[in-house]
Parts: structure tokens; C-alpha cells; sequence
């Protein structure tokens, strides 16, 4: 018979979680609830939340709302968003996750200290929301790098101060701070923050172990979640019979043939329930 489990450290990460929880309390109350983005990188949560009062709105639908409640999802936000609902009258419900908003702090006194004067380099996803309220720390000011090559664009004449959106992996952070320190001129200062949430680094070595154990892995996440792509990369890599579906819907019943174990695992931003749907349908693949 063919053991399916799901990975038990797999899930929501706290920051996620303390925003569904707020957003189901208000919904609860039978408030009308606005949510800036989407409250996680899963569509399928998103919708869940949608069929019990939840609208998903931008920050162009912000600009026109007026006495409404607004939820911040866990990945923060920029000072430009808090004065538009202060100018708006909107009752902001914020869901910042703590570990970004001591990173957002962090940056900010970094900016008020030095102002123009030095280099703020943001190590992250160019556009991702946790990024834009970093920079937003910043009037706008900080360099976003994505990568080792993208440090072309320093002034390696001129001191930089070095942080990482908290969901970037602690190697590439590493490797970041290595290859900007070869290219320092001689007196120029480089001072860096470690700023990588440690709930969700702490899961690369777990999930690759998990993924190692299981003759099939179903990895389930939103095609927008950018940890989730980099965990499936992770489980990908030790297990090549590695598959990303979006829901149950996704799971092809040819993969089970001769398996023996299925492991169903996720991101940071995939709700249990879902990977739930998922062991189901695998259970009945491997029982045909």
C-alpha cells in the first residue's frame, strides 16, 4: 500500500497566519473588509477569503476609498500607504508581520542616520510588496538587487549599508555580502544585517530531508509565491520526481505508477486545507 503524508513543518509561516486570523475576525464580525494585494500568494486562499466578504483591492482603489477598513497583509507596507488612509479616514487593520516590520525600522533609522550618504541596498525580489515598503523606508532611495550580477550598478567607492528581504535564502544573502565585499575600495565601509527570517530559512534543510524520503513529492503552491518556488527548487533538487501543483486538480495520476511513498509538502504561503485536498487525491491515484 502506498504511504501519503504531508510534511508537518510545511504551511503558513506566522506572519501569514496572524493575517488570516485577523482577516476571519473581522469577517466574522460582519464587517466589510478590504484587503491591500493579496493576503497570500495562493489563489486558492485568496478565493476562500473572497466567499466570506473579503475584496482584494490595489493601491489605485485605495486612493478613492473613504470610512472603510483596510487590512495590511503580513508583508508590510510603505509610509505612502498610511498617509493615503489617514487623508481617506480608513481604518487601517495591520497585518505586518513583526520580523518585517523590525527590518522596515531597522532600514528607516538607516536612512535617517545617513540619509544619501551612503549606499541602502535591499537584497530581494524587484516589485515584491515586502521590497516596495522597504524602499518606501527610504523615500525611494534604496538599490534593490536581485542577484550576485546585479551589484554592477554599486559605487564600490562609497560605503553601503546591506539588508535582505526576510525571505531571500541565507546562502544567497552570503554570497551577496562576499561579492560586495571583494569589490570594496580600500576605506570604504560595508555594513550588513542578517534580516532572513529564520521560520522560513530553518525549512530548506527539513523539506530537502522530507523530499529525499519520499519516492514521489507533490509540492503545492500559488505560481505567484516566490518562496514557493524557491522550496520547490530545494525539493526538486535532491528528488528529481518533484512536482508543483496549484490545487488537487493539478496532481496527474501517471505519476504514481510504481510508487510507493508520496510526500505532499508547500510554501510559506499554502494553507493546510489545500495540502489536505491534495494527500486525498493522491490517496486515491495510489489506490487505483
Amino acid at each position: 500500500m502506498t504511504s501519503v503524508t504531508i510534511d508537518p513543518g510545511s504551511g503558513f509561516c506566522f506572519g501569514v497566519t496572524t493575517a488570516i486570523n485577523k482577516a476571519e475576525e473581522e469577517l466574522a464580525r460582519g464587517n466589510r473588509l478590504y484587503c491591500l494585494g493579496d493576503i497570500v500568494h495562493n489563489s486558492e486562499e485568496v478565493s476562500r477569503l473572497h466567499s466570506l466578504g473579503m475584496e482584494t483591492i490595489t493601491h489605485e482603489d485605495l486612493n478613492s476609498l473613504h470610512n472603510v477598513r483596510v487590512l495590511l497583509r503580513a508583508h508590510g507596507e510603505p509610509p505612502s500607504t498610511y498617509s493615503v488612509a489617514q487623508d481617506n479616514e480608513i481604518e487601517i487593520i495591520d497585518a505586518t508581520c513583526p520580523v518585517v516590520l523590525q527590518l522596515q525600522r531597522r532600514v528607516k533609522q538607516c536612512y535617517r542616520e545617513h540619509g544619501n550618504a551612503v549606499q541602502i541596498v535591499i537584497y530581494g525580489k524587484k516589485g515584491h510588496a515586502e521590497v516596495n515598503g522597504l524602499v518606501g523606508q527610504t523615500d525611494g532611495n534604496a538599490i534593490v538587487i536581485e542577484n550576485v550580477e546585479g551589484i554592477e550598478v554599486l559605487d564600490f567607492n562609497r560605503d553601503i549599508y546591506l539588508f535582505s528581504q526576510t525571505t531571500k535564502s541565507i546562502e544567497g544573502f552570503n554570497s551577496m555580502h562576499e561579492a560586495i565585499s571583494r569589490r570594496l575600495a580600500e576605506g570604504t565601509r560595508l555594513t550588513f544585517y542578517d534580516t532572513i527570517c529564520r521560520q522560513v530559512a530553518n525549512r530548506v534543510a527539513r523539506l530537502r530531508e522530507y523530499a529525499s524520503e519520499h519516492d514521489l513529492v507533490l509540492f503545492v503552491s500559488g505560481a505567484k509565491s516566490s518562496n514557493g518556488r524557491v522550496l520547490y527548487n530545494e525539493c526538486l533538487d535532491v528528488n528529481p520526481n518533484t512536482h508543483m501543483v496549484s490545487n488537487e486538480n493539478d496532481v496527474d495520476p501517471r505519476w504514481f505508477d510504481g510508487i510507493s511513498s508520496v510526500g505532499v509538502c508547500g510554501a510559506t504561503s499554502t494553507p493546510r486545507w489545500l495540502m489536505e485536498r491534495v494527500k486525498e487525491c493522491a490517496i486515491q491515484y495510489s489506490d487505483r
